[in-house]
């Protein structure tokens, strides 16, 4: 299993509104490397959902439940998404300030390629951001 982060702009879907709609297609990617992640998304994989520019915090767990197919929002063939399903809230939100403040996120790819919606998460950093979580996972 490999682990992941997805962004989401809450006034555009908040992870409240995922709860809500039980599942979602993952859409609206065109940035190429963000692209690829998705292409590399297997079936079971989990997925931190992170609130980008209002409230800058991960707030979630995510499962991949469809792998990569082609985006039914465009009819450009380079792009894909893939099927989510929410897992669970966590206990408390991890902020990035929080995540920018701890040594052993340093190398973390939501502050490296900060500009990807979609990036990998290491197992080490997955099991620190569960810690600071509060979350046994």
């Amino acid at each position: 299993m490999a682990y992941w982060l997805v962004k989401s702009e809450p006034f555009k879907y908040s992870w409240d509104q995922f709860v809500k709609d039980k599942k979602t297609f993952w859409d609206g990617v065109r940035n190429y490397a963000a692209r690829n992640f998705l292409r590399d998304m297997k079936k079971g994989d989990e997925v931190f959902f992170y609130h980008s520019n209002e409230g800058l915090e991960i707030v979630g767990i995510a499962r991949v439940i469809k792998e990569s197919y082609q985006d039914p929002t465009t009819n450009e063939d380079a792009w894909v998404v893939v099927d989510l399903e929410p897992v669970k809230r966590l206990q408390q939100p991890v902020t990035l300030k929080q995540i920018k403040a701890e040594p052993k996120l340093a190398s973390m790819a939501l502050l490296k390629l900060s500009r990807l919606s979609v990036t990998p998460v290491t197992p080490a950093e997955w099991k620190q951001v569960l810690h600071m979580a509060n979350d046994k996972g």
